[in-house]
C-alpha cells in the first residue's frame, strides 16, 4: 500500500482508488513497475474502466498514440458499444468511428488496423464475415449456445407415455391444438424445446403439463424451474407446482460443481436473458437433462448483448412451438386481448368499459390547430401543464389504491406490498419521467419517515420502496440470517432487483434493504447509495421486464413519442396482473400502436 501511494501520489490518486488497487494487486509481483510498463493492466480491476485508467496513464506521460493505449481503447469501445446497443458483433467501421469519438483523433485508421490485427492474434477480439467483430468472450459465449442448441435438438430421450392421447384426457388442464403439439413433442422424444407464446396464449399451463409429463419420469426433486427475476421464478412455480429458482442462484449454488443436479430444467421469461447469462447458465445443464425454454418474443430484447430467443427462431436451431391462439377468462377481461392487437401493430378497442384496463384520456383540445397557431415556448408551457394534469390523475389513482398498499406493508407481507401498485413510464426525465415522478409518489406512500438520508440530490426514507441499479458483489445475508445475526457473505445483487429499505444506521452511516423475491438483506454505505439504489414507485418499462404487478398506471404522452413503440407498450401493459390504467393523450397512444421498432440487433449466432 505505501509503495503504490509513493508511486501514484503525483498522479492525484485518491484514497478511495488507491485502496481499490492494491486490494485488486496484492498478490502481483512488483505492482509499480506492472502499472509504469503499462498503466491498462488497471482495466482488469473490477471497478476501474479505461476512462479512469486513461486518465492516470496520460497524467503518467503516455503518448496519446501509445499502442496499448489504443489496444485497450478498442477493447473498450467494442465491448461497450456491443453491451450498450445489445450487439454481440460490430461492424469495423462503427468499431472505427467509436474509437475516434473516445479518443478525439481522426486519420488513425492504419495504426487501428494494425492494433487490430495484433489484438486477433491474441485472442481478444474475433473477425467473422461481413466484417464483423466481436470480443472473444461474447462470440465464446454465442458459439457456445449455437452449438448447443444444435447438439441437443439430435438427442432422443426416448419418450415418456405410451398413450399420450390417454395421458392428456386424465390430466386436470384442458389444452389447445398448439399447446398439445408441444405436450406431444416431448413426449416423442425432444430433450430441448422452445415454448414460445403471446401474453395470454397458455404457456404457464403448457409447462405445468410438460412437467407433470416428464415427472412420470423423473423424481419431483429431479426438476427445476427458473427464471431471471425474482418475481418471475416465483410466478412459474405458483403456476406449476414445481420448485423454482432465479437463475443467478442457481448459479451461485453450484459454482463448485460441474453441472446442476436435475434432469429437467425449464427456463422461462427466455427472452431477458442476454448471450452471456444464457451460455452461463448452460454450461451447468447436465447433458442429458431435458431443456424446456419458455418466453415471449413481442417483449423487449434483453438488457445486455444478444438476443437469445429471438434468434433461435429465426435460425430454427432446435424445436421449437409457438402458441398463438388466446384464451381470455370472459369478455371483461381485456389486457391480453389489447396488449396482443397492439403487438400486430394495431390499434385496439381501448376506450371500452373492461374490467381489468381503463384508459383516462387527458389530451390538449386541439392540439394539431394549436401547433400551427403557438409560439415552441406557448406550446411547451401547454404540453407542460398537460403533463401536470397528467400527474394529477395518477395521483387520484394512487389515493385509491394506498390503504391497501399499506395494508400489506403493516401485515409484513413485504412482497405483496412491493408488487401491488407500480406506474410504469418510457423514460428518466421529465414530468413524466421516474425522477420526477419517484420524488411525487414518495411524498403519498411514505410521507413522514422516522429517519432518511439525503444523498446525490436523492432522499431515501426509511421504508421506502426502492431497486438496485447495478450488477455488484455486496455485503449481504438472508432473510434469516440477518435476524439471527450471522456472518454476512459477499453476493451478487443484479440491477432491477426491487426492495424494501427497512434499516438506517445513522452513526455507521448504513442502510439495509430486503430483497424478499431474492429473500436476502443488503447493506450500503451512504456513499453508495447514488451508484446503487433508486427509489422505485415509478419505474422504466426496461426495467420491469419479468415483473407482475396488482395494478400498473402508466402515463402515455408525445413527450415520450421517441420511446414508444408496439414492443414498449406490450411490454409495459402485460406487467398488469389484475388492473391496467393509461393516463394521458389517446393520440399518442394510437401512433405508438402503430410504430413497429426493429429489435433486430447485429449478434454472433446470426453470422454465424
Amino acid at each position: 500500500m505505501r509503495e503504490l501511494g509513493e508511486f501514484l501520489s503525483p498522479f492525484d490518486v485518491s484514497p478511495v482508488l488507491l485502496t481499490t488497487i492494491a486490494t485488486a494487486m496484492k498478490d502481483v509481483i512488483q505492482p509499480c513497475t506492472k502499472i509504469k510498463e503499462n498503466p491498462y493492466v488497471l482495466t482488469s480491476i473490477n471497478s476501474i474502466g479505461f476512462k479512469r485508467a486513461d486518465e492516470l496513464a496520460l497524467k503518467m506521460g503516455v503518448k496519446k498514440t501509445d499502442e496499448n493505449r489504443i489496444a485497450s481503447a478498442m477493447d473498450y469501445v467494442l465491448l461497450n458499444y456491443c453491451e450498450q446497443q445489445g450487439n454481440s458483433c460490430v461492424a469495423k467501421d462503427i468499431l472505427f468511428t467509436e474509437l475516434n469519438e473516445l479518443l478525439m483523433f481522426n486519420g488513425h485508421e492504419n495504426l487501428y488496423e494494425s492494433i487490430l490485427v495484433q489484438r486477433v492474434m491474441d485472442q481478444q477480439i474475433i473477425v467473422m464475415k461481413n466484417d464483423r467483430l466481436s470480443p472473444s468472450r461474447l462470440y465464446d459465449a454465442e458459439k457456445f449456445l449455437y452449438d448447443t442448441f444444435k447438439a441437443r435438438a439430435k438427442v432422443d430421450s426416448g419418450g415418456f407415455v405410451k398413450d399420450i392421447d390417454k395421458f392428456l384426457e386424465d390430466n386436470e388442464l384442458k389444452l389447445g391444438e398448439q399447446q398439445k403439439e408441444a405436450v406431444i413433442k416431448i413426449n416423442n422424444g425432444a430433450s430441448i424445446l422452445f415454448l414460445v407464446g403471446y401474453a395470454g396464449t397458455g404457456k404457464s399451463t403448457t409447462s405445468k403439463t410438460i412437467l407433470d409429463l416428464l415427472n412420470t419420469r423423473y423424481d419431483k426433486k429431479e426438476i427445476i424451474t427458473c427464471a431471471l427475476s425474482g418475481i418471475a421464478s416465483q410466478r412459474i412455480s405458483d403456476t406449476t407446482g414445481y420448485e423454482s429458482a432465479t437463475i443467478q442462484s442457481l448459479i451461485v449454488k453450484h459454482e463448485k460443481s460441474d453441472a446442476f443436479p436435475y434432469g429437467v430444467i425449464l427456463i422461462d421469461e427466455a427472452s431477458m436473458i442476454n448471450s452471456s447469462l444464457f451460455a452461463r447458465f448452460l454450461m451447468k445443464v447436465n447433458r442429458k437433462a431435458i431443456l424446456i425454454i419458455v418466453g415471449d418474443d413481442a417483449q423487449l430484447p434483453p438488457i445486455g448483448a444478444g438476443n437469445v430467443l429471438s434468434d433461435v427462431l429465426t435460425l430454427e436451431l432446435a424445436p421449437i412451438v409457438k402458441l398463438t391462439k388466446i384464451y381470455r377468462q370472459s369478455e371483461e377481461q381485456a389486457i391480453t386481448i389489447i396488449a396482443n392487437d397492439i403487438r400486430k401493430g394495431e390499434v385496439p378497442q381501448y376506450r371500452k368499459k373492461y374490467d381489468d384496463f381503463e384508459f383516462v384520456d387527458i389530451s390538449m383540445p386541439n392540439y394539431y390547430g394549436m401547433r400551427n397557431t403557438l409560439s415552441a415556448n406557448e406550446l411547451q408551457e401547454m404540453r407542460e401543464e398537460n403533463s401536470l394534469s397528467i400527474v394529477a390523475e395518477i395521483i387520484h389513482r394512487v389515493v385509491e389504491s394506498i390503504e391497501k398498499a399499506r395494508y400489506r406493508l403493516q401485515n409484513k407481507q413485504i412482497k405483496e406490498y412491493l408488487n401491488y401498485f407500480q406506474v410504469i413510464t418510457p423514460m428518466k426525465g421529465g414530468t413524466l419521467g421516474t425522477t420526477n415522478l419517484n420524488k411525487v409518489l414518495q411524498e403519498y406512500f411514505n410521507p413522514n419517515p422516522k429517519k432518511c438520508v439525503k444523498k446525490g440530490g436523492s432522499e431515501f426514507r426509511l421504508m421506502d420502496k426502492v431497486v438496485h441499479i447495478k450488477n455488484e458483489n455486496m455485503t449481504s445475508w438472508s432473510g434469516d440470517g440477518f435476524k439471527m445475526g450471522e456472518d454476512s457473505n459477499q453476493r451478487r445483487i443484479f440491477n432491477g432487483m426491487s426492495g424494501l429499505l427497512f434499516k438506517i444506521e445513522e452513526d455507521d452511516e448504513q442502510v439495509f434493504v430486503f430483497y424478499p423475491n431474492e429473500d436476502v438483506v443488503v447493506v450500503y454505505e451512504y456513499a453508495e447509495l447514488k451508484s446503487y439504489l433508486m427509489l422505485s414507485y415509478a419505474l422504466t418499462i426496461h426495467k420491469v421486464q419479468g415483473m407482475e404487478y396488482d395494478i400498473v398506471v402508466i402515463p402515455m404522452t408525445f413527450s415520450h413519442f421517441i420511446m414508444h413503440n408496439t414492443k414498449l407498450i406490450y411490454t409495459a401493459i402485460t406487467r398488469a396482473k389484475h388492473k391496467c390504467i393509461l393516463v394521458g393523450e389517446g393520440a399518442a397512444f394510437e401512433s405508438g400502436c402503430k410504430k413497429f421498432e426493429s429489435t433486430r440487433r447485429d449478434t454472433v449466432l446470426l453470422e454465424l
